[in-house]
């Protein structure tokens, strides 16, 4: 453990996806020095209207937030 779940907008190609979750595993793995065998990612795609929901139900007024979006997840529609 620990397990990253990454929440995107839909249309980013496998190899990005995969860059992306390479990435992320490595910082953790530097950040926290958990091994890279207890290290799991994975990743889910919205539609920009499917976003609306998530981000009202996992970002807006969520405590454990540590990093805050810069945007209004209505002008993504």
């Amino acid at each position: 453990m620990p397990h990253i779940i990454i929440k995107m907008l839909e249309g980013r190609s496998e190899p990005v996806k995969e860059l992306c979750v390479a990435k992320v595993a490595k910082a953790l793995q530097e950040a926290t020095g958990a091994s890279d065998s207890h290290i799991s990612v994975s990743i889910e795609d919205y539609t920009a209207q499917e976003w609306q929901e998530v981000f009202k139900n996992e970002i807006e007024g969520n405590p454990n937030l540590r990093k805050k979006p810069g945007y209004r997840p209505e002008d993504l529609l």
